[in-house]
């Protein structure tokens, strides 16, 4: 379990990192994301950061491309928000835990959906 001081930077991180994607990256091909979660190491020398890209297949890999190239740029510039004594090497990941939610969820309605028929008959 990430101690309390390494939970606070990861949500700084995220914050930080949302703020720079959303008013500083003029990068062409990153669609609309969400920053849904940052994992740090211990020694805060690297970082994941999940992204969740709306859009089809191809899109999410260009998004994520584009972001995977401005890395460096966010990094900078979160290095200039933040003050650490060693910003992380960011790495960029999709998310997909909330396309897997909403697959359950529509599932789930076709089963209640299912029960509700069979209960009418």
């Amino acid at each position: 379990m990430p101690s309390q001081r390494i939970e606070k930077v990861q949500e700084l991180i995220k914050e930080e990192i949302s703020d720079i994607v959303r008013r500083e990256v003029k990068q062409p091909g990153i669609g609309f994301l969400t920053i849904t979660s940052v994992e740090v190491s211990p020694d805060l020398h690297y970082a994941k950061v999940f992204v969740s890209i709306l859009g089809d297949d191809g899109e999410k890999k260009r998004s994520l491309r584009a972001l995977q190239s401005a890395a460096g740029f966010i990094r900078s510039a979160l290095g200039h928000r933040i003050r650490l004594r060693h910003v992380p090497e960011l790495s960029f990941k999709l998310d997909t835990s909330i396309e897997y939610g909403n697959k359950i969820q529509k599932l789930l309605k076709q089963v209640n959906e299912g029960e509700r028929e069979n209960a009418e008959e």
